[in-house]
């Protein structure tokens, strides 16, 4: 990213971090969410076998007023087989928000990826699956999900990643979806979902789309589902970035174009990556047997780069409060460092991409982000 404030400025919390060192998590010490007060929620994503662990259970009760459950309610996981429901769960993790008083995310009711779809929705008996009955199923998954759940979920990621990486892919991602019924899938989940949830803000849920390439393909394709009537009311940005990258003034164009569009935002999926994966992908895959022998902070982050991550979350944040008039979420993904997917994707190291380390006690991130929201200035230790 880059960033306005000064690196300096940000030093200033890494004495703090010994502060928090043997520092039990408890419900007396600073909270996200009353930081952040009016200007958005504060949510985070994790694995419904998170919640089981008071410390964890503690962390997220403290800091956050939003849940979304990681992996537990995609569509492989509730209907692996057609009418075969796995409620349990997801049933578990709603069970936990509705005693919490949290609300919670609906994550996510199609997903529109072939390797991310079980046979039985692409198939029709040894033949491959009609239009209609594709759409019959869409809608009977959404109706059964959303009225479950309605009571406590306020947000629903109703289709996820369906536009296409390549211009080769032309609008849609090529799936079971885009084949079958063109973009008349997307229509026929979100109005499924409006119909059961009258109340909720219904999502389409992406990575990259304040990319250039992949911001002309989101704007058509939201334009798109505006002029059909689609109910859609965001776009979830995933958020996954990398320390480092250049992505604030795309993001300062994207939020602009959206908020033309008359949709809100919300940041679905927020980590920065401080061991950098676009070298797995670069020449063709060719220096991956190198790459993942690459493990740079096995024994934590060095000062500078805790200023840096420091410095690179509060400018995040005070673009997100710029835009907080269409931004509507801010979600986390993955409560602390331990628990982020960013250990193993796309090979396995030890990373550091979040506000809380692996005892589950702030970093001097947190505490640039908390002094930031709580007096809405940058920090500065002039």
């Amino acid at each position: 990213m880059k960033l306005t404030t000064s690196l300096a400025l940000a030093m200033t919390f890494i004495a703090q971090a010994s502060l928090h060192a043997q520092v039990p998590v408890t419900d007396s010490l600073p909270s996200l969410k009353d930081a952040a007060g009016g200007r958005f929620k504060l949510g985070v994503g994790v694995s419904h076998r998170v919640l089981a662990d008071p410390a964890d259970a503690t962390l997220i009760r403290q800091h956050f007023q939003i849940l979304t459950p990681e992996n537990c309610m995609k569509p492989q996981g509730i209907q692996p087989t057609e009418g075969g429901w796995n409620f349990g769960p997801t049933d578990r993790f709603m069970d936990f928000a509705r005693a919490q008083e949290l609300e919670a995310v609906g994550h996510c009711l199609v997903w529109a990826k072939d390797d991310r779809t079980d046979e039985w929705m692409m198939t029709e008996g040894d033949q491959p699956v009609s239009r209609a009955t594709l759409l019959r199923r869409i809608e009977t998954h959404v109706h059964t999900v959303v009225e479950r759940y309605a009571d406590v979920i306020t947000m629903w990621d109703v289709v996820n990643e369906a536009i296409g990486d390549s211009d080769s892919e032309g609008l849609l991602r090529d799936s079971v979806y885009s084949r079958t019924a063109g973009m008349d899938f997307i229509v026929t989940a979100f109005k499924a979902a409006r119909a059961k949830d009258p109340d909720a803000l219904l999502i389409y849920n992406d990575y990259n789309g304040h990319k250039p390439e992949k911001r002309e393909k989101l704007l058509e394709f939201l334009k798109q589902l505006k002029e059909k009537g689609v109910p859609v009311d965001a776009y979830g940005m995933q958020g996954h970035f990398e320390i480092g990258d250049d992505s604030l003034s795309q993001l300062r164009e994207t939020f602009d174009e959206l908020r033309k569009l008359g949709l809100k935002v919300v940041v679905s999926e927020l980590d920065i990556d401080v061991v950098t994966r676009g070298r797995w992908w670069a020449n063709s895959g060719k220096d991956r047997e190198e790459v993942a022998k690459y493990d740079p902070y096995k024994d934590g982050l060095t000062d500078e780069l805790q200023a840096q991550l420091s410095e690179e979350y509060v400018a995040l944040f005070q673009l997100f409060t710029d835009y907080s008039d269409i931004i509507e979420r801010v979600s986390f993904w993955n409560l602390h460092d331990g628990q982020s997917w960013l250990n193993y994707f796309p090979w396995k190291r030890v990373n550091h991409p979040l506000l809380f380390d692996r005892m589950r006690q702030p970093k001097p991130s947190f505490d640039a982000v908390h002094t930031f929201l709580k007096t809405g200035a940058i920090p500065d230790s002039r």
